[in-house]
């Protein structure tokens, strides 16, 4: 009798016992859920985890979110694909690398963070009066800029620059950043001068990080 009682009541436990689940047996569905609410470079970080976090992270409707309202835009503007074509994790993960166009003289990106959609402009594809005087003005090649060309005025006396670009941004409010620099450039360029990079064009949310980077 008690033996038959021991073997009922081992029988019973191991029936009850807790199953271990382990990372592969969530449901792909459930792992792209929870990831839709991380930013991607996050995402990208659990996608290393196994096949399943992998897998779940190129669901598009994950980056739906992502990707800037003008994402069409931005695609049919300046990748070799449509969107048809490529899943929207790998849209985002080009848009994220600087695209050049106009001859060099421009550069688009979107934050790999936010999303947000950043446009950087060179001296020469800015309208700036006395820029063919050269007796004030000179394009000077530099490692320093990305462009790696700056416009240099020699006697600061005023300066008046415009800029009028094609370009569709998404709807919101947006920061103008200009970089310059006062002073000598090299050890060739004895007296001080101005020197003008660039200016970029990104959400004012991000302003303040770029500011540094501009």
């Amino acid at each position: 009798m008690g033996t038959t009682s021991s073997t009922l009541s081992n029988s019973i436990n191991s029936t009850h016992r807790p199953m271990k689940l382990k990372l592969d047996d969530i449901p792909e569905s459930c792992v792209a859920m929870v990831l839709s609410y991380l930013d991607p470079p996050e995402i990208c970080q659990l996608a290393r985890l196994n096949r399943a976090f992998r897998a779940a992270s190129s669901s598009d409707f994950i980056w739906d979110d992502k990707l800037p309202s003008n994402y069409k835009y931005l695609v049919d503007r300046f990748l070799d694909v449509g969107c048809a074509d490529i899943v929207k994790k790998d849209i985002y993960a080009r848009l994220c690398k600087p695209i050049w166009f106009d001859g060099g003289t421009k550069q688009v990106w979107v934050d790999k963070r936010s999303g947000g959609v950043c446009l950087s402009i060179s001296a020469k594809a800015l309208s700036i009066t006395g820029i063919d005087d050269r007796r004030y003005w000179n394009h000077i090649p530099t490692e320093e800029s990305r462009f790696h060309t700056i416009a240099y005025l020699q006697q600061i006396w005023w300066l008046e620059v415009d800029g009028d670009i094609d370009f569709q941004f998404p709807t919101g409010t947006y920061s103008l950043l200009f970089r310059l620099q006062l002073g000598k450039i090299d050890c060739t360029h004895t007296k001080g001068g101005l020197c003008v990079d660039s200016v970029l064009i990104c959400p004012s949310s991000l302003g303040k990080k770029l500011r540094s980077t501009v």
